[in-house]
């Protein structure tokens, strides 16, 4: 082989090792991520058959207020 192939077959693969090593970096700090993970991540998820975290379970939802009340029907009067 000639250097030249050899030099440029080391610089791609170290260029690839080094976004390797980046996206692993960014795993372990994680925490928490808020969203929708990237499409990489998912991919490499469904690929080596790790199941994503469950759902989070939600509250109760709005608390009744003038947007989300529905609304009363007119009653009869009571006088009449």
């Amino acid at each position: 082989m000639d250097i030249t192939k050899i030099l440029e077959e080391l610089r791609r693969e170290h260029q690839q090792l080094g976004e390797a090593i980046l996206s692993l970096e960014r795993l372990a700090a994680g925490g928490k991520r808020r969203g929708r993970p990237p499409a990489w991540l998912a991919a490499a998820q469904q690929s080596t058959g790790i199941a994503p975290p469950p759902p989070a379970v939600r509250g109760p939802g709005r608390p009744a207020g003038s947007k989300n009340r529905k609304p009363k029907k007119k009653s009869l009067e009571a006088g009449e």
